[in-house]
Parts: C-alpha cells; structure tokens; sequence
C-alpha cells in the first residue's frame, strides 16, 4: 500500500511512463493501459515510488498526446477510464503513487470548446476561451504580430469561415494545439473541474505541462527577429510576452489550495510538478514559494556537460536556490522531450543547451542538427549514464527515470524519415529531427522486434535489432546489467538513512576532475571524471559501483556509493 508519508513527494522516485511506448497489451502496435497495468510489478521491483503518466488523454496525436481533445477520458487506443482506474488502484497496491500530465496551456483543435468556437462569430464567448485577433493590413492576410512557434512556421493560424478567410488564433507549439486564454475566467473553471475529476479518482498528483507559458501580456506586441526564420522569437528571453508572466502566481495559488483541500482525504498530500524553463533560476524559484506549486523540474542537470566542476556547481546552485524557498530539488536526466542520456553522453559535446538567456533558435537549430551528425560511443556514453544515475538517486531531493533508462536504451538515431511522427520535423522541413528517437516502444523480451512489447504486431516505430541484448528479460538476473544496477541501488537508497530528502557536504580530498561528497549518517559518494584513476578513502566499503573496480581503485567515468567508517 502507499505510504502515509505526507511529504512522500520530497524524496520520491518516480518514473516516466509514455503510454505510447511502455507496453502493448492488445498486439495492436500501440502501448496501452492494460500494458502499463501488466508491468507494474516490473516497477515495484525497479523500486519506484511514483510514476508520471505522460498524456492519455483522448487526442489525435499531433503532438503525440499533448494536443487533447478531452481532459477527462482516456484515449481509446489506450483504453478505458475504467482501466485507468484500476491502473491507479493497482499502482496504489503495490505501494507506488500515481501523477499525470496536465496540459493547460493549449488543447486540440478537436476539442468541443474550439470547435464551438470556430462555429461562433468573432468576439463570441466561445471565441474568448481562446486567442482569435484580427489580422493586420488592410484585409487582415497577416497574423496580428510576427510571434514564431516553438514547432516552426508562425504561431498564428488563420481561420477559414464559410464566407472566406476572417480571425487567426494563437498556437505556441502545432497549428492543431491553439493555445487557451487563461484571463478568461471560463478556462479556469475548466481546469478546476479536470483537476478535482482527477484528484477524485485516486490521483497523486499533476504534472504541470509548460506551466510558465499560461498568460500572455495583453498588447500582444512583437517579439525580436529570429534571423534564422524571420518571425518573432518563441524561446525564453527576460520579458518575452508569454514566458513567466505575472499572472502565474495567481493562477498556481489557486490550484495549490485546491490540492490542499484534498490533504485530509488521502494519504499524503496531492501535489503539483511544473515543467518550466524559466531563467534564471531566482525566476524559477517563485514557482515553488510557499503557497505555490510542490516541486518544479530541474533540467540543469539533464543539461550539464560530463564534466566535474560544472556538475558541482550546478547541484549547488540548485540545492542552495531550493533550500532558500523550502522546496526539494527534483533531477532529471532525460524524458520523453531530449536525447536519450546514454547517447547523450557518448557525444564529443556531452551537453545541450535549452532555452539560455540570449541564445536564438537559429543557435539552436545549428546546434541540433551537429549533434546529430557527432559520432556516438554507446559504450562510453552508457558507463557515464550509468554513473549518473548513481549521482542521481545520490543526491537530495526527488529522482526522475525516463522510461528505458533503467535498461541503457541510445537513442534512436536512424529512424526512416517515412516514420517519423513529431510535429517539429514537419514544420521546420526536416532541419530539426525531433524527439521519435527517444520515444521507441521498450524493449521488454525476445530476439527480434516486437522484443516483448506487444505479442508480434509491429510497434508504431521501429526498434532496431541490437536491442535484443538490451531488453529487461536479457538483463534480469544479469548481475552487471544496467537494470541490476538500478534496482541494486534504488532498494539502497530506500533504505539507508542518509538518502533521499537533506543535505550533503563535498569533500576535498581528491582533485576537481573527481566528484566526492557524503551525507550523514555514513554515506559517501566518489564519482571520477578524470582520465585517471583514482582510489577510494581509507576504510571506505564498497555499496555498489557503476561499473568494474580494481580493489580500491575506481577507474575513468565510474561512481562510487560507500558506508564510511564512524
């Protein structure tokens, strides 16, 4: 059963399932609630305590789920509110919290609000749970104001009426997803009618999709041009007119106190997880002040370079900017939106940037499409991602596995154009690949593809065939495999008094190529960055290891957790 903890959310594991992906029940190519159900003693054995579903709502997948149609059912290529209540209730059983996606800054162009509005006249009600604006010049043929989308092409979409062209409406991201406007107070009652339907029916909690994004400044005025498409910036710059707006605070205040409602009527509390990428992160910060949001993600680290000095600073500028508000710091190394960390890391540039403060989407572009082209070491970058993941679940606060990670997955990097699904490939011709190749179904069992995911229809994209040695049956009892690793160190972490929520203090006894810190009682944690070896503390005893030691010396890209003497 789940535990009473209330603040069960501050050390938490949890793990990202992407429905699409995870398992196939029905052999119909397409992973499903039944499937998700069917593996969730695969998760309690991993040693999870939560899981994050990614949308299963009903949705015509233009974005793979995140353009949705209804909040409150599921998509029937997953299957049935009934089985996601029973999803729910087994999660429940087996001790494991359950959180999904909330997607409240746009909807699908199916949903019945935006069908009703493209149905009504301009400045209806309808239209006002939207962003429709005239356009400008003499007959309205351009969008009200230059704003690019974040999926390329303009993020104004023009409607076409029975008697010709007439308002645009505003999309951040597809043409398919126009984007609801939260000063109406019609969308938030909306979103306090999905969010207590969910909460009713046993969920833990929410994951905040673009949770900085909601409010837009009202002058809709022009943003800088993008150089390399000639439309106004989509990505985050201080006083961009619809990142981290004012308007946040009021609009998170008020889902907190309908999340504190439900404290007295559930074991623990029901909580709230931003996805933000607000810089800097004193601007973040104000997303879990007192009285706001629970947690928000931290993408520094998914961001970080392999590299010592800089992965020091940025767990301390982060567990510093954290403790300041009385938040826990939440770490992510990958999910369903980046390269895939074993490929990630077996790159010449171990790093990615995301939205940095005055880095333009044409940087970005470029730098995409070399990342793609760089060689990738898949053994390098898996006995890296390996010892990141040792840092990881070492480090304060809450740990976040992206379905996969637990068995060393690469990305995908070879996928057929001809299969490609993302909305980003589209929209920019090609020059940005997209994010289909972290999204490959699991491999769970077997020779050849399907490997266990479904019985033998083929899955929605392809799976290559080294993954075979890679799949959870390969690696179960294989007591070097990556998935032993994880459950080696998840059922320590559980269990040592030191791990989970608190402090750490960095030790100076090695060199800065080598990350060395211990939290009391007893704990230490040696990750060597260096090209060297190095050795352990005296009296130092082994708990688990990344990878292959020497007697007490821990080679090149290799993490260390020890019990350290009294």
């Amino acid at each position: 059963m789940t535990s009473t903890d209330p603040n069960w959310w501050r050390d938490a594991v949890v793990y990202q399932i992407y429905p699409r992906s995870f398992a196939d029940a029905n052999n119909d190519g397409t992973g499903d609630v039944e499937g998700m159900i069917s593996r969730l003693d695969y998760l309690q054995d991993l040693g999870v305590t939560a899981v994050w579903v990614s949308p299963w709502y009903p949705s015509p997948m233009a974005d793979g789920g995140y353009d949705v149609a209804d909040y409150c059912d599921i998509d029937s290529r997953f299957g049935t509110l009934a089985e996601a209540d029973a999803f729910v209730a087994e999660a429940h059983a087996r001790g494991i919290r359950v959180l999904i996606d909330l997607v409240p800054n746009h909807s699908s162009d199916a949903h019945p609000a935006f069908r009703a509005a493209l149905a009504s006249a301009p400045g209806s009600p309808e239209r006002a749970m939207f962003h429709f604006r005239d356009g400008r010049g003499p007959d309205g043929d351009e969008p009200p104001n230059n704003w690019g989308s974040l999926f390329g092409g303009p993020a104004w979409e023009r409607v076409i009426g029975p008697d010709g062209p007439e308002q645009w409406y505003l999309h951040m991201f597809a043409p398919e997803q126009p984007d609801w406007d939260w000063a109406n107070p019609a969308v938030v009652a909306l979103f306090d009618d999905v969010i207590r339907f969910w909460f009713d029916r046993g969920v833990d909690g929410l994951r905040v999709d673009v949770a900085d994004g909601l409010a837009k400044q009202p002058g809709y005025h022009d943003t800088p041009i993008d150089p390399a498409t000639g439309l106004g910036i989509a990505t985050f710059y201080p006083g961009h007119p619809w990142w981290n707006q004012p308007e946040l605070d009021t609009i998170q205040r008020h889902w907190r106190a309908i999340a504190d409602g439900y404290a007295d009527r559930h074991l623990g509390e029901r909580i709230f997880v931003c996805e933000a990428n607000t810089k800097p992160l004193s601007a973040l910060m104000r997303f879990v002040d007192p009285g706001r949001m629970h947690t928000t993600f931290n993408f520094d680290m998914l961001w970080c370079e392999w590299e010592a000095g800089s992965l020091r600073a940025m767990i301390d500028r982060n567990l510093i900017a954290h403790a300041a508000v009385g938040a826990p710091t939440t770490w992510v190394l990958g999910n369903h939106d980046s390269t895939r960390v074993v490929t990630r890391y077996g790159k010449p540039e171990t790093g990615k940037p995301f939205t940095l403060d005055g880095v333009t989407p044409e940087w970005q572009h470029r730098f995409a499409e070399y990342f793609f082209v760089q060689p990738t070491d898949n053994a390098l970058g898996r006995r890296r991602a390996r010892a990141a993941a040792l840092l990881e679940f070492a480090l304060p606060g809450t740990a976040y596995i992206y379905q996969g990670e637990e068995l060393g997955l690469p990305e995908v990097e070879d996928l057929p154009d001809a299969v490609l699904d993302d909305p980003a490939f589209f929209r920019t011709g090609g020059r940005v690949r997209g994010r289909d190749g972290c999204r490959v179904p699991l491999p769970w069992s077997g020779t050849e593809q399907p490997y266990g995911f479904g019985a033998d229809a083929a899955p929605w994209l392809p799976q290559p065939p080294e993954w075979a040695g890679l799949s959870a049956a390969a690696q179960d009892g294989e007591p070097d495999s990556t998935l032993s690793l994880y459950r080696r160190a998840l059922a320590i972490r559980a269990t040592h008094p030191a791990l989970g929520d608190g402090t750490l203090a960095w030790g100076d006894t090695y060199p800065g190529t080598v990350l060395y810190f211990t939290r009391e009682p007893g704990f230490g944690f040696l990750a060597n960055l260096s090209g060297d070896a190095v050795t352990l503390p005296s009296g130092a005893e082994v708990l688990v290891a990344s990878g292959p030691l020497a007697g007490d010396v821990v080679p090149p890209d290799t993490a260390v957790w020890l019990s350290l003497p009294a």
